[in-house]
């Protein structure tokens, strides 16, 4: 299956200008732990880092900074890890484990963010199958016991 059907396409994004009063609103709001920080470029938006609110906390909180003129592209990740649309959900797992990344925007052939997805997506997805495989073992063994009495 393409990470493409799997990922949520409603993705909650940001741009680095935002200030970081507007994404912690933005995340409230929206009630997710991340933003995807996107340029516009050629008519779609394209990912070019990750805020999270680890990252408010630990950079802002902790450290006591005042937020005043603090902005998203002062605080966001920049070592950016996407996947493609078209790439598997073996491929995708594979990738998110390499780089240590719970989240990964998922973008389509032109770079343009189309969805993201989570480690909670790909353990729902996978609880599903292995649910699935439950239901076939238990499935052979009911024809077993009526054709083999």
């Amino acid at each position: 299956m393409p990470i493409g059907e799997l990922c949520n396409r409603e993705v909650i994004f940001a741009t680095r200008d935002n200030t970081v009063t507007e994404a912690a609103e933005l995340m409230r709001h929206h009630h997710v732990g991340d933003l995807v920080v996107v340029d516009e470029k050629f008519g779609q938006r394209v990912p070019i880092g990750m805020l999270t609110d680890r990252d408010l906390v630990v950079e802002i909180l902790a450290k006591e900074v005042a937020i005043d003129d603090v902005t998203v592209g002062d605080l966001m990740s920049i070592e950016l890890v996407t996947a493609r649309e078209s790439d598997g959900v073996y491929e995708t797992i594979q990738l998110m484990r390499a780089k240590g990344v719970r989240r990964l925007p998922v973008v389509n052939q032109k770079g343009g963010l189309v969805g993201i997805v989570s480690g909670g997506d790909l353990l729902e997805l996978l609880a599903e199958e292995i649910s699935g495989l439950v239901k076939l073992v238990s499935r052979e063994q009911q024809r077993e016991k009526k054709t083999r009495p």
